[in-house]
């Protein structure tokens, strides 16, 4: 098997991350994604973390859930979103983990959306993303792990969209620490040739999540996972693939249908 699949923490029954890694291994799964809160939540968790890692969990990845992210509008948002990844990013490094995962923001601002204008000029917003990610991609540096960038589709976002974008932000800052997080659910919406997309960025990718063109889990919507997993097999990606999905049903039902559906292809 060439990718480790992995299932977010929050889909799985148990009242311990050794608990839900034991369903996750009984699901068809290879290991947990975390998700890493703000407030200094995720580093308070380093007890519960360290345990799960010695009774050998696997958690390689963690994705952010804050209510403010780099992007944000207010200077002391912008600041308090870095400080809390920062801090993210170290956790992980204790626990030997790869990386965490960032957008610019979430549900801040749409162009799609009216007033369609945002409150700060394009030259502003680029100017705070590229000195946001240079000093979480220093931090990363430091700490041995990666910062995972996700561009998010026209509805959700509208700082970082397409796989390119986030690609020539990369590029710009010069870290090795900073790469993408590719997003299929994203891809699906704003990526017009989405393989094709991947191909283009494939220096530049360090994660991949997956969910069907509805945001439901794998098999539950149009995607072609026969394409996909012949794109990650084309750009040589042999990092995991984190479930990152609503459901179409019942957890212990529709999940173990994931598994057998992607290795089907991967």
């Amino acid at each position: 098997m060439t990718n480790a699949i992995t299932l977010q923490e929050h889909h799985l029954p148990g009242s311990s991350l050794e608990e839900k890694f034991d369903v996750a291994l009984a699901w068809g799964f290879d290991g947990i994604e975390l998700r890493s809160r703000g407030d200094f939540h995720f580093a308070s968790r380093l007890p519960e973390l360290r345990r799960a890692r010695d009774a050998g969990v696997i958690m390689p990845t963690a994705c952010v859930e804050m209510s403010h992210f780099i992007g944000a509008f207010d200077a002391e948002l912008r600041e308090d979103a870095i400080t809390q990844l920062a801090s993210q990013l170290s956790v992980m490094a204790e626990l030997g983990g790869v990386g965490v995962m960032t957008p610019g923001s979430y549900g801040m601002f749409s162009r799609r959306l009216p007033p369609f204008e945002p409150p700060r000029s394009p030259e502003s917003d680029h100017r705070i993303l590229v000195d946001a990610l240079g000093r979480l991609g220093e931090h990363a540096e430091r700490e041995g792990v990666e910062l995972f960038l996700e561009p998010l589709n026209r509805y959700e976002d509208y700082l970082v969209n397409t796989l390119s974008g986030a690609a020539a932000l990369i590029v710009e800052i010069g870290s090795p620490a900073v790469l993408i997080v590719a997003d299929t659910y994203h891809m699906n919406i704003e990526e017009a040739d989405p393989a094709g997309a991947l191909l283009e960025v494939a220096p530049h990718i360090g994660h991949l999540q997956a969910s069907d063109s509805n945001r439901l889990e794998p098999g539950a919507g149009h995607l072609d996972w026969a394409l996909f997993g012949a794109t990650v097999a084309a750009i040589g990606y042999k990092r995991s693939i984190a479930i990152e999905s609503r459901l179409s049903g019942e957890a212990a039902t529709v999940l173990p249908t994931v598994p057998p559906l992607l290795r089907r292809y991967l």
